[in-house]
């Protein structure tokens, strides 16, 4: 498969990730059919993307898209339920599974998707900490399933960490990161399938620390931001940006490293539990 034969693309999950993933494919150019398992849910998923804080009329008040192209991309927009998910991806070229961070739940999508989808079509999963390999067990196309690990919110965020699992091809790799650069965000490559990837595996024990430190009250959080900011040059501090990502994200990717690794650094702090 080349990248000139991705005409239709469908994104399993219509929630926060999925409704982003899904604006940025539709803002540049794609079909996309949005599947969730209901029609509240497939509302919701609109509405975060017409109106969400990152959404289209957000985008149009600060000049970055215009009215026009904002009703093109909508209007490029299908939603379907989940019940009509062998519909939806019958003649679908690029698949994006972007359900829960629940092993078993990615690995019934991708046991299903291995029986209903066409046999051309590249899988890929929107993954954090997930091992692709393992996902890819689910299936006897194991060739054409790859990790496509989009930062939230993926509207702004440029990253998305291409993951090549154990038996992923160098074709369905090369064609997801070429798709990566069309969409407009920078592609890195992930030549290993470990827990937590690249970005995940450095950047959280960082917000683990500055959470601890916060907890300990060895700094106000702004000066802890600061610090990292000033420092470090860093553009956001790390209490900062786990606003930014929302703790609800954090939490459950940290705790899966650690569940992974057993390293305590990936151990979530008790103050962002409680939070």
């Amino acid at each position: 498969m080349s990248i000139e034969n991705i005409k239709k693309v469908v994104v399993i999950g219509f929630g926060m990730m999925g409704s982003g993933i899904v604006q940025v494919f539709a803002q540049r150019g794609f079909n996309v059919i949005a599947v969730d398992v209901s029609d509240e849910l497939l509302t919701r998923g609109l509405n975060f993307i017409k109106s969400g804080s990152f959404g289209m009329k957000k985008a149009i008040q600060k000049g970055k898209i215009s009215e026009k192209d904002a009703t093109g991309a909508l209007s490029r927009i299908k939603t379907m339920r989940r019940d009509q998910i062998k519909e939806a991806v019958s003649d679908a070229d690029f698949i994006v599974e972007a359900v829960f961070e629940d092993l078993k739940l990615k690995s019934e999508t991708f046991k299903e998707l291995n029986e209903i989808a066409p046999e051309e079509c590249i899988l890929a999963s929107n993954t954090s900490t997930i091992s692709v390999s393992a996902l890819a067990a689910n299936t006897e196309r194991p060739e054409k399933v790859v990790g496509m690990h989009f930062f939230n919110p993926a509207q702004l965020m440029k990253l998305v960490e291409v993951i090549k699992g154990v038996l992923t091809s160098d074709e369905t790799l090369n064609v997801t990161k070429m798709l990566t650069e069309k969409l407009g965000k920078v592609a890195v490559t992930v030549n290993v399938d470990i827990p937590g990837f690249i970005a995940n595996r450095i950047a959280m024990p960082s917000m683990n620390e500055a959470s601890r430190l916060y907890e300990a009250g060895v700094a106000s959080a702004q000066d802890i931001d600061t610090a990292m900011k000033t420092g470090y040059a860093w553009p956001m501090g790390p209490l900062e940006l786990l606003d930014l990502v929302g703790l609800d994200v954090h939490f459950h990717a940290t705790e899966s490293i650690y569940k992974e690794t057993g390293d305590p650094k990936y151990k979530v702090p008790p103050i962002l539990v409680n939070m």
